[in-house]
């Protein structure tokens, strides 16, 4: 490297010396290998431009014409819009309503389709439906019993610590059932059905979008809501209660557990006491809400793998999409439910 610094500190200058010469001849057609850095530095030599009596080997005439491309100019600064935040709004807000208007296309089909299965028993796809019970709800018990046991165990042993302070022991029933039975145990299993089978759901529909089965259904006549997305929501509408009764019973043993080892009430006890500090109506509020959330999620999970375009990007950004809207949605329905039914199954 040494020695070729001051191979270069000598050829410098006579270059620029004979560069200067403007009646000099530079017939490079003897040079048979030259590189972008010999290039450059030929074209300091002839201060930047073209030499006038200039001889190339065609291979050759590349390097130089990309030298000799006049400069970019600089870009002016962009001012930004002084509205720019409310046009970002403006594009998300059209994004949610052409969202919302896909989604109660689809929802009107599908409920043509189940009035036309209602009418007609012998076309009700009882394989699809089966299946996707099996898929959406008996393999998602261990998953849901594994977080509400935990989630059972937490709220009551956080309970007891409060409780204790202020004498209040028994009352941790009516905290554990009340938060369990109306709104964390529909909640946690939708949001684990929305990331479990939610995601499932999307990412079927688009590979058969990428892989364009869709369109060969299409072509054979078989509707899409027909055969996918309506075994798909009445199998989760069906599930979801289920589920939800399922995580309620396993959070309410796991907070049945930890009151008993923190605060020593027996499991009898609990176990009598639980219908007269829980209302009725909480249960049914909580299996209501699992009808809605199924139904919900089945739905956006749809609609995002009908989205999907033909390309594997699509089909992440699509699944991503699909679950965080999924939850989100849950979410504001609950807080609504929350609102409704304020008056409800609260003594």
């Amino acid at each position: 490297m040494q020695s070729l610094e001051r191979k270069l500190a000598e050829l410098k200058p006579k270059l620029a010396d004979y560069a200067a010469d403007p009646a000099s001849n530079w017939d490079l057609r003897g040079i048979e290998i030259i590189d972008h850095a010999g290039a450059m530095l030929l074209w300091r030599a002839w201060g930047r431009r073209r030499a006038a009596n200039l001889v190339l080997k065609p291979e050759h005439e590349l390097l130089f014409t990309h030298l000799d491309l006049p400069p970019v100019p600089p870009h002016a600064e962009v001012r930004r819009d002084p509205w720019w935040l409310i046009v970002v709004l403006g594009r998300y807000m059209l994004l949610v309503v052409g969202h919302l208007a896909a989604m109660v296309m689809v929802l009107g089909q599908v409920l043509v389709d189940f009035i036309y299965v209602v009418r007609r028993p012998a076309q009700i796809p009882w394989r699809e439906i089966s299946a996707s019970i099996y898929r959406t709800g008996a393999q998602a018990l261990g998953i849901t019993a594994l977080v509400g046991f935990l989630v059972g165990v937490v709220l009551s042993y956080l309970s007891a610590q409060q409780l204790k302070l202020f004498g209040a022991d028994v009352f941790i029933i009516n905290i554990l059932g009340i938060s369990v039975v109306r709104e964390l145990g529909p909640v946690l299993a939708a949001i684990l059905i929305a990331g479990r089978s939610g995601s499932a759901i999307t990412a079927q529909l688009g590979v058969m979008r990428v892989t364009q089965e869709l369109d060969a259904m299409a072509v054979m006549g078989i509707p899409a809501t027909l055969r996918l997305i309506l075994p798909k929501m009445l199998a989760l509408a069906i599930s979801m209660p289920l589920i939800v009764l399922w995580t309620n019973s396993i959070a309410m043993l796991g907070g049945m557990v930890a009151a008993n080892a923190e605060l020593g009430i027996g499991y009898s006890y609990f176990l009598s006491s639980l219908p007269e500090a829980v209302p009725i109506a909480n249960l049914w509020l909580g299996l209501g809400k699992g009808v809605v959330f199924g139904l919900l999620i089945a739905l956006i999970a749809c609609h995002f793998g009908l989205r999907i375009e033909p390309n594997t990007e699509s089909l992440g950004i699509g699944t991503t999409t699909s679950v965080v809207t999924s939850i989100t949605v849950v979410i504001i329905v609950d807080a609504v439910f929350a609102i409704a039914f304020k008056d409800i199954g609260i003594s």
